[in-house]
C-alpha cells in the first residue's frame, strides 16, 4: 500500500484524470500507422498496415468526427469527462490527422515504394511508361475504362453531381466548346467502383515483373478523350468522406425495412472531409470546399492516390509476407468420435487464430445432421451471407431442427450483409429475431439441445469474438465449448430473454449486460481493495479493446490508491491515465499492436491469492457495452484452462518487449524499448510457435 502521496487524488481536474475518447482512438490508429515502418513486419505486410490505417481513418471520420460535427451543428458544447468540448477535440484531431496523413504518404513514397521497386514491384507513373506500355494502357482505357465512365459537365443544366461517400472522382478543367457550342470550363468524372484501382501490366511488357499502373493515372492520361473537340487543361483526383452513422427510430415496426431505407442515405450523408492531390490548384480547392460546405481545416492534400485503402493487389511473393501457419486442433477433439463426446469429457478452450475455428463450424455441422439434435440457437453479429455458419444453420432448419437466430441487424457497416443473412435463414425455415429494441445484441453464444437416452442435454459455445471465419484468422479471440449445466442453463435463459418477454433472467454463473456485468465488475474490484487493505495479495489484470466507462476507471483509481497492482492491456481506446502520483501509481497500461488484431477480452482478479477469478467476455469496458448492449461474460473454471489463459493470454502479453506500447500519465503512447540485456519476447509469435504448425 502506498504510504506517501505527493498529490491528493481529488486535486486532479477532470482533464488531468481522463483522456479524451476520440483522441485516444486516433492514437491507436497512429500506432497502426507506425507498423508500416517496423522491420519486424515483412515488406508487403508493412504496405498492408498503411492501407489498414487508411480504412481506419475513413471510419474515424465517418463516425467519430461526423458525430462531433453534429454536436456542433446542434450548438452542443457540453464537456466530456476529460473536460474538453467538441470544438477543442476537433481542433486537436485536425492537427493530429493532418500530420499523420502527411507521414503516411511520406512512408509510402520514401520507404515502401522504393523497397517494393527493389523487389521489382512497381507502380508506374504516366511519364515512366515505355512506348509499348503506353500503347497497351491506351487500348486498356478505350476497351475497359471509357465504356463505363460518365463525364459530367458543370453548367446550369448539369449541377454538381451527388457523389457517393469515399468514391474516387476527378475534377477536370477544360478549354473549348462542346458539340452544342457551350463554353464548358469544368467537369467531374466519377470513377466507377467496379473498376480495379490497380492495373497489372502484362508480363511481356514488364519482363515478368510485377509492374502496375494506377487507374487514376490511366484516366488522367486519356481524360481528353472524354471530351471530343475540347482540351483538358487539368485533371485532379478528389474524394469526399461523409457522415456514415445512422440514426433509427426505435419505435419502427419493421427494423429490417427501416434499415434498408437508411442504408442508401449513408452514401450521401453530410461531408466531413475532402481529400485532393497536392497539385490541385487553389481555385479548384476553394470551389470544391464550397461545394461540400467544408472549412479549410477539413481539407487534406495528399502526395499520391487519394484512396490508399484500395491500393492492395495480390503479389505472389511469400518472402515478403508473413509465414503461413496451420492452426491447432485440441487433442480431445482429435481423439473423440464426435464433438458432443469431446465436450462431455471436458471444457474445451479455443484461442484463435492460433487454434482453429473449425471446431465451432464442426459443432454446427454435426448438430445440423444429427437426428438426436432437436434445436440450435445462435447469436449472429457479423457473419455474412456467404458464411459457412449461415449455410449450416439454414441446412439445420431444412433438416427439421428448431433453429433460432438472433441477428443484430445494426452491426455498423454490416447492416446490409446481416439483412441478407436474415433473409437466407427465414427462407430456410429458421426463426429469426432482431434482439431487443434499444439494445444491440453483442453476446456470442451457440446453444445446441440434444436428446440422449430420453433426456435433453445442452451443448454451448461462448466467445469473445464474432462468428466470422475470416475474423478468426486475423483476430485473437477466445471460445469456450462446454456442457456445464449452470452455464448452459444461463445461456438458455438469455435466449429466452432475447426472443420473448419477461423479467430479467436470474443467472447462476454468467455475468450479463445490461444487468449484472457492470455491478459485478465493480464488486470484483472492491474485493481486491479489501484484500489489499487486509495485507493479502491483490492484483488485477484486464485485457480489453477499450476502457472508457468512468465508474470503472474511478474504481481502478481507488484500487490503485489502496495498493492493488493493476495491469491493463488495452488495444485501442483508454481514457484512464496511469502512473499519476497519488491517483494511479500502481496502474500500468500497455497496447500490443502486431500481426493479429488483439480482440480477446479477459479479466483476472487475484482473489487474495486463492483461486483467481478469470472471466472472458464479449464486452469491452465501455458505456455502450455495459449499458446499451446484450453481452455475456463467462467464467473459466477448469484449473488447466484458467492457467492457460493467465500464462498465455495475460502474462505473456505483459512480458512482450517487441510490439508493446506504454501509455504515460500525460496521455502519450510510447513504443517500449527493451533492455539490451533482455531476451526478445513477442507475445503473438510465442503463441504461434507454441500452438501452431
Amino acid at each position: 500500500m502506498n504510504q506517501q502521496v505527493d498529490i491528493h487524488p481529488e486535486s486532479y481536474t477532470f482533464n488531468q484524470r481522463y483522456i479524451n475518447r476520440e483522441l485516444s482512438i486516433l492514437d491507436f490508429h497512429l500506432r497502426v500507422l507506425e507498423q508500416a515502418v517496423d522491420p519486424l513486419h515483412p515488406l508487403l505486410e508493412r504496405l498492408n498496415f498503411l492501407l489498414i490505417f487508411s480504412r481506419n481513418l475513413d471510419e474515424f471520420f465517418e463516425i467519430r468526427v461526423a458525430g462531433l460535427l453534429q454536436q456542433l451543428s446542434f450548438s452542443n458544447e457540453s464537456r466530456t469527462p476529460d473536460g474538453l468540448v467538441p470544438s477543442e477535440v476537433l481542433t486537436r484531431i485536425s492537427q493530429l490527422a493532418h500530420a499523420a496523413i502527411e507521414r503516411q504518404y511520406r512512408i509510402l513514397n520514401e520507404e515502401i515504394l522504393p523497397q517494393l521497386a527493389e523487389e521489382n514491384i512497381r507502380f508506374l507513373r504516366r511519364d515512366e511508361l515505355t512506348e509499348q506500355q503506353a500503347v497497351w494502357v491506351k487500348q486498356y482505357f478505350h476497351e475497359q475504362v471509357l465504356p463505363v465512365l460518365t463525364p459530367i459537365s458543370l453548367d446550369p443544366a448539369h449541377p454538381f453531381p451527388r457523389l457517393v461517400n469515399k468514391s474516387l472522382n476527378f475534377i477536370v478543367t477544360l478549354e473549348g466548346k462542346d458539340a452544342f457550342g457551350r463554353q464548358i470550363n469544368l467537369a467531374v468524372v466519377p470513377a466507377p467502383r467496379s473498376l480495379p484501382r490497380v492495373v497489372r501490366l502484362p508480363d511481356e511488357l514488364s519482363n515478368g515483373h510485377d509492374h502496375h499502373v494506377m487507374l487514376s493515372a490511366i484516366i488522367h492520361e486519356h481524360v481528353s478523350d472524354l471530351f471530343p473537340g475540347m482540351t483538358a487543361t487539368g485533371c485532379y483526383q478528389f474524394r469526399v468522406t461523409r457522415n456514415a452513422d445512422m440514426e433509427l427510430d426505435e419505435d419502427v415496426e419493421d427494423l429490417a425495412k427501416a434499415l434498408k431505407g437508411e442504408l442508401n442515405s449513408r452514401r450521401f450523408g453530410r461531408a466531413v472531409r475532402l481529400e485532393v492531390t497536392e497539385n490541385c490548384p487553389e481555385n479548384i480547392v476553394v470551389y470544391l470546399l464550397n461545394r461540400f460546405r467544408l472549412k479549410p481545416e477539413q481539407l487534406y492534400k495528399v502526395d499520391g492516390p487519394v484512396n490508399l485503402a484500395r491500393l492492395i493487389s495480390n503479389f505472389n511473393r511469400p518472402h515478403l509476407k508473413y509465414k503461413p501457419f496451420i492452426p491447432a486442433i485440441p487433442n480431445v477433439l482429435q481423439k473423440s468420435e464426435n464433438i458432443f463426446e469431446a465436450m462431455k469429457k471436458q471444457d474445451i478452450l479455443l484461442h484463435h487464430p492460433f487454434e482453429s475455428f473449425a471446431p465451432v463450424i464442426n459443432l454446427l455441422h454435426e448438430a445440423a445432421n444429427d437426428p438426436q439434435v432437436l434445436a440450435i440457437k445462435q447469436t449472429l453479429y457479423r457473419s455474412g451471407p456467404d458464411s459457412e455458419i449461415v449455410r449450416l444453420l439454414a441446412e439445420a432448419a431444412r433438416n427439421g431442427k428448431e433453429v433460432t437466430a438472433v441477428i443484430e441487424l445494426r452491426a455498423r457497416f454490416d447492416e446490409e450483409s446481416n439483412i441478407a443473412v436474415a433473409n437466407i435463414l427465414q427462407e430456410a425455415g429458421a426463426v429469426v429475431v432482431y434482439g431487443i429494441v434499444g439494445y444491440k445484441t453483442h453476446a456470442k453464444m451457440i446453444l445446441v439441445v440434444r436428446r440422449e437416452q430420453d433426456k435433453l442435454h445442452r451443448y454451448v459455445h461462448l466467445g469473445t469474438g464474432n462468428y466470422h471465419a475470416g475474423n478468426a484468422r486475423m483476430y485473437t479471440d477466445y471460445g469456450l465449448l462446454t456442457t456445464d449445466k449452470a452455464l448452459s442453463e444461463d445461456v438458455h435463459k438469455i435466449f429466452q430473454e432475447l426472443t420473448g418477454m419477461g423479467k430479467m433472467a436470474k443467472l447462476k454463473k454468467l455475468l450479463h449486460a445490461p444487468f449484472t456485468l457492470h455491478s459485478q465488475l465493480l464488486s470484483f474490484i472492491d474485493d481486491e481493495i479489501k484484500n489489499a487493505r487486509a495485507g493479502k495479495p491483490a492484483h488485477i489484470i484486464i485485457k480489453v479493446n477499450a476502457l472508457t466507462e468512468q465508474q470503472l476507471i474511478d474504481a481502478l483509481y481507488r484500487a490503485s490508491q489502496e495498493g492493488v497492482k493493476i495491469d491493463l492491456i488495452i488495444r485501442s481506446i483508454c481514457c484512464l491515465r496511469p502512473q499519476l502520483p497519488g491517483l494511479s501509481d500502481n496502474i500500468t497500461v500497455r497496447s500490443i499492436v502486431g500481426r493479429f488484431l488483439e480482440h480477446t477480452r479477459v479479466c483476472y482478479f487475484a482473489n487474495a491469492g486463492g483461486e483467481p477469478r478469470v472471466y472472458c467476455s464479449s464486452a469491452d469496458w465501455m458505456d455502450r457495452n455495459l449499458f446499451s448492449r446484450v453481452e455475456a461474460c463467462f467464467p473459466i473454471e477448469d484449473p488447466i484452462l484458467k492457467k492457460r489463459i493467465i500464462q498465455q493470454g495475460l502474462l505473456n502479453y505483459l512480458e512482450d518487449n517487441q510490439q508493446a506500447w506504454i501509455l504515460k500519465g500525460n496521455g502519450e503512447w510510447q513504443r517500449l524499448v527493451s533492455d539490451d540485456n533482455a531476451s526478445p519476447h513477442m507475445a503473438q509469435q510465442l503463441l504461434l510457435d507454441k500452438l501452431t504448425r
